[in-house]
């Protein structure tokens, strides 16, 4: 059963046509641009809703994809080098999407960084051969177990914020009393570099 949420992210991103493999040369030409148009309007879709949370590109061949994922939690943003290569049985076969840098951190993960998708995105990716493609294994692969483990792994203390700025200035409303006299004030609250 989907969610009405998850539901209403995949009306969002184009379905794809092409059964085609980095194998199959001019077929793959095909696929890749059905690939990028998707992923364009999904990443679209995000930043109309104010809810970006990946950029990706990738070699030329469209075979290995490398770029940034993030995740807010209470108001920071944790950032991470995302990458995955192409399975040369590709659309039957899913991406390994890989987090590098969290490898060996948490149990829903195997060698390398990749992700585990097993229990529940592969079998609705087999289910949807070839319609899905590289967006939606970023929208219900990767967004979901960002969502559950990040948040986690931030609680245990196994990550920490490294960054240098919060994400969004506050904008406040306020009182205040300027020689006795009471005055509304709008004010903003920067947030400069963690000590």
């Amino acid at each position: 059963m989907v969610d009405e949420s998850t539901r209403k992210t995949l009306s969002g991103i184009p379905l794809l046509q092409t059964k085609a493999g980095p194998r199959d040369k001019d077929l793959w030409v095909k696929r890749l641009k059905e690939e990028y148009q998707a992923l364009i309007k999904y990443v679209s879709n995000n930043k109309e809703s104010d809810s970006d949370w990946f950029r990706l590109e990738s070699n030329k061949e469209g075979t290995k994809w490398f770029g940034k994922c993030w995740y807010v939690h209470n108001l920071l943003k944790y950032e991470f080098d995302v990458e995955f290569d192409i399975p040369v049985t590709y659309p039957t076969t899913a991406p390994e999407i890989a987090l590098p840098e969290l490898d060996g951190k948490t149990a829903k993960m195997y060698r390398g960084g990749k992700i585990c998708l097993t229990d529940h995105f592969k079998p609705l990716w087999a289910r949807n051969v070839p319609k899905f493609g590289i967006a939606h294994a970023m929208a219900l692969g990767l967004s979901p177990w960002l969502a559950v483990e990040i948040p986690d792994l931030i609680e245990k203390g196994v990550i920490s914020y490294r960054g240098s700025y919060l994400i969004n200035p506050a904008v406040c409303i306020g009182v205040i009393v300027i020689k006795g006299v009471k005055r509304s004030v709008n004010f903003t609250l920067t947030f400069s570099k963690n000590p």
